[in-house]
């Protein structure tokens, strides 16, 4: 198999809610719509990311689970520099995300921070 991530799809309970942080706030563009159902975006290259309403998602993928704590689930932003993750990090959080973590030095040698939306 080819290694190759091409689409990403994070089930919401409210995708207006969504909507609002991703197109709205970070400025993702809309590559499709269905109001009440999901909107799609490209998240850099070939990689495609919906957001897809919980209730018409159960229907594709059967029951969705949530418990406490992060998801097991992360979604990765790279940039060249710990300014530029400061910076994404500052540009989510003024679009409504909560810090999860703040941008540290990792023991791996890099520079991240995580957010929630």
């Amino acid at each position: 198999m080819d290694p190759r991530l091409s689409f990403v799809t994070i089930v919401v309970r409210d995708l207006a809610r969504s909507r609002a942080f991703y197109i709205g706030g970070l400025g993702w563009p809309v590559e499709f719509e269905s109001p009440d159902e999901v909107v799609i975006s490209r998240g850099g290259g070939r990689v495609v990311v919906s957001r897809w309403l919980e209730d018409g998602a159960v229907g594709g993928l059967g029951p969705i689970g949530r418990g406490q704590g992060a998801p097991p689930i992360t979604l990765a932003h790279n940039v060249a520099t710990p300014s530029d993750v400061d910076r994404v990090l500052a540009e989510a959080i003024a679009a409504g995300a909560t810090v999860a973590a703040a941008g540290v030095q990792r023991d791996w040698g890099g520079y991240s921070g995580y957010f929630a939306d």
